[in-house]
């Protein structure tokens, strides 16, 4: 699923200019280690890769618009179709609903004057549960 949304980052308009030289291996290993431990997996993003924080820093003060964060959670939708995600109703809606979930909080702590949450636990996805957001 993140290769098939990085290479739909890569050739979109709104989002590729924040990976000017293309998403390296790298990046993708680390965004895919992330969703591994959001999707229930082992700890590994927050043991190995600096947890929250790390995730919090690489997104400080890049100025998300709406347009962005909404362009984004749509190629993670068509991302999970390119993957073979699963595709019945429930799964789509709670995944959708993460999306939407983490891309506003994505866009908030991105502007420069954000009031961000310094430290907390990765996200774990989950069937609709996502604690209420305040900075």
């Amino acid at each position: 699923m993140i290769n098939a949304f990085y290479d739909r980052v890569e050739r979109d308009g709104l989002l590729a200019p924040f990976f000017p030289a293309g998403v390296h291996a790298e990046h993708r290993r680390n965004v895919a280690t992330w969703w591994c431990e959001v999707f229930g997996g082992p700890a590994e993003y927050s043991g190995r890769l600096g947890g929250y924080e790390r995730m919090l820093e690489k997104h400080r003060r890049l100025g998300i618009t709406d347009a962005q964060r909404f362009r984004f959670a749509s190629l993670m939708s068509l991302a999970a179709d390119d993957a073979g995600m699963p595709d019945d109703p429930e799964f789509r809606c709670a995944l959708v609903a993460h999306l939407e979930w983490g891309t506003r909080i994505a866009l908030a702590n991105s502007q420069t004057d954000a009031a961000v949450v310094e430290h907390a636990p990765v996200p774990r996805w989950g069937w609709g549960e996502a604690p209420p957001y305040g900075p």
